[in-house]
This record gives C-alpha cells, sequence and structure tokens, in this order.
C-alpha cells in the first residue's frame, strides 16, 4: 500500500459538503480493532457504504467533520459532512494500482500522532475499497454492450421502473422511442457482418451526438436501439425522433458504414402514462416502430394510446 499525503488548509468553514448527506454521529462508536474494522468493511460491496462505514467507524481515533472521495480515472465523486478549515488528503495506491484520493476535513489542525493513527486506519481500508471498485466496475460492464458501448437491454430493464416510478411521482414526463435501422438484414447478407457492425457502432456514435446529456441510451438486441427521455409535454418525443432520423439519414459516417447504401431509421415513439409498466410502455413503442416499418420506413409513428 502506498499513501501520498498532502495538508491543505481551506479558507470556508463549516458549509456543507455537496454530494451524500452528513453521516449521523450523534455519539462516537466504540473502538474497533483492525480486524474488526477490516470485517465491518468486508460487509458490503457498495462503494458508498464501505467509505461511509469507514469514516463513521474510526471517529473515535480520528475525529473529522467531512470526507471526500475521488477517482478522476472512473469519473467518481463522493463526500460527507461539511466542508471546514483544515484538510488532509491522501492518494491510494496497492500493487500500483491508483484507487483514489481521500480528502478529510475538520475545523482543527490535525496532529501528527492522529495523522499516523489515520494512516494505519487506511491500511485496513485500502483493499475492501478496491474490491468494491472491481465490483462496480463489472457490474457496469454487465451492463454495457460491447460491441457500442451504449448501455444495455439489462441496463434498461434495470432503469426503466425507476424512471416510471418518478413519473408516477409527478417528477417529470418520460417517452420511450424504438429506432431501427432500416434494411439492417440486406446490409449483412450483401456486405457482410463487419459491415454490418460498423453500421451499429456509426449508429450508436451518430445517436450520441443526437441527444441531450440527460437521455438514456441503450442497445436492445441486434438493430434496435431504445432511448428514453424525460419530456416536458407529449410533442417532445416526436420532435425527438424526427431530429434523430434526420440526423441518422444525413450522419457521414453511419453512411460510410455501408458504401452503395442509403443508411435510414424507423422510429416508434410512446409516451409513458401513469398505469404504464415496462413492458406495456416498451410495447406500445415497439409497435409504433413496426407501424414506420409497414408505412414505408425511414419515418417517425407515435404510439395513439
Amino acid at each position: 500500500m502506498k499513501l501520498t499525503y498532502r495538508h491543505n488548509p481551506l479558507q470556508s468553514q463549516h458549509s456543507p459538503l455537496p454530494g451524500n448527506a452528513a453521516p449521523g454521529r450523534a455519539r462516537t462508536p466504540a473502538p474497533l480493532s483492525p480486524l474488526e474494522l477490516a470485517q465491518r468493511l468486508q460487509t458490503s460491496l457498495e462503494l458508498e457504504r464501505v467509505l461511509e462505514m469507514f469514516s463513521e467507524t474510526i471517529q473515535w481515533a480520528f475525529p473529522h467533520d467531512g470526507m471526500t472521495y475521488d477517482h478522476p480515472g472512473l469519473g467518481l465523486h463522493a463526500s460527507w459532512g461539511r466542508i471546514s478549515r483544515h484538510s488532509c488528503c491522501y492518494n491510494l495506491v496497492v500493487e500500483r494500482e491508483e484507487i483514489g484520493e481521500l480528502r478529510f476535513l475538520r475545523g482543527r489542525k490535525f496532529r501528527d500522532e492522529e495523522l499516523t493513527e489515520l494512516e494505519n486506519l487506511m491500511g485496513v481500508l485500502v483493499y475492501p475499497l478496491r474490491n468494491s471498485l472491481l465490483y462496480r466496475q463489472a457490474v457496469e460492464s454487465a451492463q454495457t454492450d460491447p460491441l457500442t458501448g451504449l448501455s444495455n437491454r439489462a441496463a434498461m430493464e434495470r432503469l426503466l421502473p425507476r424512471e416510471l416510478a418518478s413519473l408516477r411521482r409527478g417528477q417529470h414526463e418520460l417517452a420511450l422511442l424504438v429506432v431501427d435501422v432500416d434494411h439492417f438484414k440486406r446490409i449483412n447478407d450483401t456486405l457482410g457482418h463487419s459491415a454490418g457492425d460498423r453500421v451499429l457502432r456509426a449508429t450508436a456514435k451518430c445517436l450520441r451526438e443526437a441527444t441531450r446529456e440527460s437521455d438514456m441510451l441503450f442497445r436492445y438486441g441486434g438493430e434496435e436501439f431504445v432511448m428514453l427521455m424525460r419530456t416536458d409535454s407529449p410533442e417532445d418525443g416526436l420532435q425527438a425522433g424526427e431530429r434523430i432520423r434526420t440526423v441518422l439519414r444525413e450522419c457521414p459516417e453511419l453512411q460510410a458504414a455501408a458504401s452503395g447504401m442509403q443508411l435510414t431509421a424507423s422510429i416508434g415513439v410512446a409516451q409513458a402514462h401513469p398505469l404504464d409498466t415496462p413492458a406495456t410502455l416498451f410495447d406500445r413503442a415497439d409497435q409504433a416502430m413496426y407501424l414506420a416499418k409497414q408505412a414505408g420506413r425511414d419515418r417517425v409513428v407515435g404510439s395513439e394510446k
């Protein structure tokens, strides 16, 4: 284990940290031995929970007002407690692998003996922390389509119930779009499966460029893609469908992926209703997409229900 330490006195005092709420610290937990601390940290593989347990448990030996964790390489940030005047930061490295930076904050300066105790305790944290990172990466990998880099069907099926629950609470409106590449079988049959893979990768890239950061894109399977979008009105989903249809038709990278063929997409749109289940919402958008196919392809059709 390698720890790189730096001390950084802050100017602001007692401001809430953004992100997670402060852990309850009405009383300081009883001291734990390193073995007991390790056993406690091993009860979870959730990254935020492991770090929160560590912060709560070491209060007896290392009192602090707040803690932050950052892993720029994985785009991770979490925080607990509040900003205070003094901070100490540690870059954590295990077996030459960087596993993030921990920063502790409090109103009074850290004493050398406290920092020594903290470093001993962090020796217990690093392996549970690395296991949590590996678990997180494995979960994300299982929900990512390897060909296009988009989220996959499993990720959509996990996310859609949550979005429908938010709809029922009145937090936002929701539309689901099914995007299907036209004549994809012909591409595979005439140009080969490698050309088909190029078309799918280019379609995913063009879809990213045609959507907002808040829109959720998935490769559902084969040549079929799904987009979930939060909307302000029922017209938003149809307008987004038209924008996507036009972008795909005019996307140079997509058109170059299948030489000699004009690539288009048929799109079905369904606006979510409070009584929708994930299956009924998807089925309405999927049926609308098939109506677009039957009507001549390269068009957008909205669900009537």
